[in-house]
C-alpha cells in the first residue's frame, strides 16, 4: 500500500513556502534510497497550501518519525 504523507503551509507565503518543503522532501527521499521518490505540492486554498510525500507503508514510520507531517492518508 502507497501513503501520502502531508504538511499543511497557510497564509501569504503558503504556496513558496510548501514548494520549498517538496524540494527536501525529494533531498530526503534521494538520500534515505526510498522506493517511492513521489513529490509534490497542492492547492486547497489561496492561503493553504500543502506539501506531499507519497511512500510505502513499510517506510512510513521512519519516514515520519524523521520528518513528522502534519497528517496522512492512502494514496489514490
Amino acid at each position: 500500500m502507497k501513503l501520502k504523507l502531508i504538511w499543511d503551509f497557510r497564509g501569504q507565503d503558503a504556496k513558496g513556502t510548501a514548494e520549498h518543503h517538496r524540494i527536501h522532501l525529494e533531498e530526503f527521499a534521494e538520500r534515505e534510497n526510498l522506493s517511492i521518490k513521489t513529490t509534490g505540492v497542492e492547492e486547497k486554498s489561496p492561503v493553504l497550501w500543502t506539501a506531499f510525500l507519497i511512500v510505502e507503508e513499510a517506510e512510513m514510520p521512519m519516514v515520519r518519525d524523521a520528518l513528522r507531517p502534519h497528517r496522512g492518508e492512502v494514496a489514490q
